[in-house]
This record gives C-alpha cells, sequence and structure tokens, in this order.
C-alpha cells in the first residue's frame, strides 16, 4: 500500500470525472431493446473522448486463466458483477443492469460502478436499488482519517441487513490507484467497528456495497470465468465510488458534478 499525494488523489480525480461522465451516457442509454454489447460501446467511445483508456480493457488478474475482453463489466439481474457484455443480451422492461468501469488517464484510475432500472422495475427492485446506494452513502460517511475499516464495513451491512437485504461476504472493494486492483486494502461489506485497517491520509479505495434481494450466496456461472450470480437467482445491486481520504473525510474520486 503506497499513500498518495494531493498532486496524485487530483490526477486521480480527472480519471474518476471521466469514469462518471461514461456511466452517465450509459445510464441515459438504458432502455428495453438495446444490448448490453450497445452499452460496451457507448462507453468505449465516451472513454477514447474524453481522452482516457478502459483499464479493464486486457486486464488479466491472478484468478483468471485469460484476460478480459471488454472495457465494462455488465452484469444483469441475477449477476451481481463481472458480466461480460454481448450482443444476445438484450435489455426487458424491469431488468436490473449493473454497469462497472475504470478509467484510466495518463497512468492515475478511478474506478466506478451504478445500478439502473430498465424502465420502473418492481417495487422490490426499485428499494433494493435504493438501499444499496445508501449503505455506499453510509460506508463513504464513515471513513475519516483516524478510522478503522471495520467503521466502513459495519456501516454498510447494518443499513442492508436492517433493510432485508444480503450482504455478500465473498467479494469486497479493494485499493485503486495506478492499478485497477492495488495490494495492502480490502474493503468488505460486513464487519465490527473499531476493527481493521486504520485509515490514514492519502489512502485511496473502492466502497462497493454488493448486495442481494435474497439469500447472499453466490456462485461463478458455469462455463464462464467471469459472472458471479446468485446461488438463489434474486436480483443483486452494485454501487461503487472511488474515494480518497483526506484531512477531512473521504472525497468522492468518481462523484458527478
Amino acid at each position: 500500500m503506497r499513500l498518495k499525494t494531493k498532486s496524485e488523489i487530483e490526477q486521480m480525480a480527472v480519471a474518476g470525472s471521466v469514469a462518471a461522465k461514461t456511466l452517465q451516457k450509459m445510464r441515459s442509454a438504458v432502455v428495453p431493446g438495446m444490448s448490453t454489447m450497445d452499452l460496451e460501446e457507448i462507453a468505449r467511445a465516451e472513454l477514447s473522448s474524453q481522452g482516457a483508456r478502459p483499464a479493464l480493457l486486457g486486464y488479466h488478474p491472478r484468478f483468471s486463466k485469460t484476460p478480459y475482453e471488454f472495457a465494462t463489466c455488465i452484469s444483469v439481474n441475477d449477476e451481481v458483477i463481472h458480466g461480460q457484455p454481448s450482443p444476445s443480451t438484450v435489455l426487458r422492461e424491469g431488468d436490473v443492469v449493473g454497469m462497472d468501469l475504470v478509467a484510466d488517464v495518463d497512468g492515475w484510475l478511478a474506478d466506478t460502478a451504478i445500478t439502473v432500472l430498465v424502465g420502473k422495475g418492481s417495487l422490490k427492485a426499485q428499494r433494493l436499488l435504493s438501499v444499496t446506494f445508501e449503505a455506499l452513502r453510509h460506508g463513504i460517511s464513515k471513513a475519516v482519517p483516524g478510522a478503522r475499516m471495520g467503521d466502513v464495513s459495519s456501516a454498510v451491512q447494518k443499513l442492508v441487513e436492517r433493510n432485508g437485504f444480503g450482504v455478500i461476504r465473498e467479494l469486497s472493494g479493494h485499493g485503486v490507484g495506478s492499478e485497477v486492483h492495488e495490494e495492502g486494502i480490502d474493503v468488505p461489506n460486513f464487519g465490527y467497528p473499531g476493527k481493521g485497517l486504520r485509515l490514514e491520509v492519502g489512502m485511496t479505495f473502492c466502497i462497493e456495497p454488493m448486495v442481494t434481494a435474497g439469500n447472499p450466496g453466490i456462485k461463478h456461472r458455469p462455463g464462464d470465468p467471469w459472472a458471479v450470480v446468485t446461488r438463489d437467482g434474486s436480483i443483486g445491486a452494485h454501487f461503487e465510488h472511488t474515494v480518497a481520504i483526506t484531512e477531512t473525510g473521504a472525497r468522492i474520486l468518481t462523484a458527478t458534478t
């Protein structure tokens, strides 16, 4: 883990602004009949127009035998994360769509995700998205210098479970900066206040609640090296911001302006 300087955080904020604008462009394009590959192409064009590189394209983490082939992860309904865009995955009214990307501007990265509904969606889906986003906000509010990572994790868990949803335990947020996943920082979505890594000024990491409408158990889809789905087929939601710890608290680097 390496603490970032103020200048480096400013550079990450540039990438964060690009990432946020790209997600908003994708969000505005979500309609029934559109394929997830259509959304992928929108993201690539938008990142390129803003002078950014899609850091997920060609990304090769240790757990995978092959590099990732897309600029985005687009996950539909029971897919929680890492859904691969496809022209054959066509969105329908009521679908739940998670969109995740990492923008790279001059070697500095920012990672962000949102989940949206195609059309109005069910009341349960609406509530799931609202609670998951609120959990993200609660977690960020606890990310202050001197706090423990468990303060962040516990805030996410308590809000989600209080509302009757499931917190995925096998997946967590992570450090980010000059790499997609920087070593030394893990951000679980469950935990105990006062436990875990002490937060210091200059830390940069992603807070990303991953929540299910049913049982929190997950699995990899058979034959797919990337997509993580719920075991019980329930819908999932995923929201994510890259934050930097500053003297006054967490600065959201991927916020829309």
